[in-house]
């Protein structure tokens, strides 16, 4: 399985989209401030995550989810602004 997530960090409030093929080690790596975007950012939490069979879906949900459109329709489906 492949994975899009959605982090939001508990220090600014801020969203982090990613993508990985095993989530519990990625989340893991964003924890213990091994993932450069995220280190400064800690701690994070896990919010949303989607599962796809097949990586090229999942790459493309997570470059549409870092697009403006994207980011709004996260907002209402997650966040329900």
């Amino acid at each position: 399985m492949f994975y899009v997530y959605i982090l939001k960090s508990k220090l600014d409030n801020k969203l982090y989209t990613g993508f990985t093929s095993n989530l519990h080690n990625r989340l893991t790596d964003h924890q213990q401030g091994n993932v450069a975007s995220t280190k400064n950012r800690r701690p994070l939490e896990l919010i949303y995550y989607e599962a796809y069979k097949e990586k090229e879906n999942a790459l493309k949900r997570e470059k549409f989810l870092k697009t403006t459109k994207g980011k709004l329709q996260l907002k209402k489906q997650v966040l329900n602004l």
